[in-house]
């Protein structure tokens, strides 16, 4: 059982690093994220947003719904966790 877990870990991460041979050279200035989306943020941000720090304004207004489903994710992955490693047995 053992080596079939293995064996499935080790397709699934030879895959996965196999996808990444298509992504861009890390801080690519050619890359698509770099020539549409970042200049809009960038030279939009404070006037569309008013917040004066670039971070903020992407993290809070642009992605707001995005950034909160991810902290319900979070936190319901918590509970679960807690859940998990309670001990349940009585402590009579």
């Amino acid at each position: 059982m053992r080596s079939l877990a293995f064996i499935a870990v080790f397709v699934t991460g030879a895959l996965l690093l196999y996808g990444t041979r298509d992504f861009p050279a890390w801080g690519d200035p050619a890359a698509p994220a770099a020539q549409h989306v970042s200049p809009t943020y960038i030279e939009k941000s404070v006037e569309q947003t008013h917040v004066p720090n670039i971070v903020t304004a992407v993290l809070g207004d642009y992605r707001g719904y995005d950034t909160m489903f991810e902290t319900v994710v979070i936190y319901c992955a918590g509970i679960v966790v807690i859940g998990a490693l309670r001990n349940w047995r009585d402590e009579e």
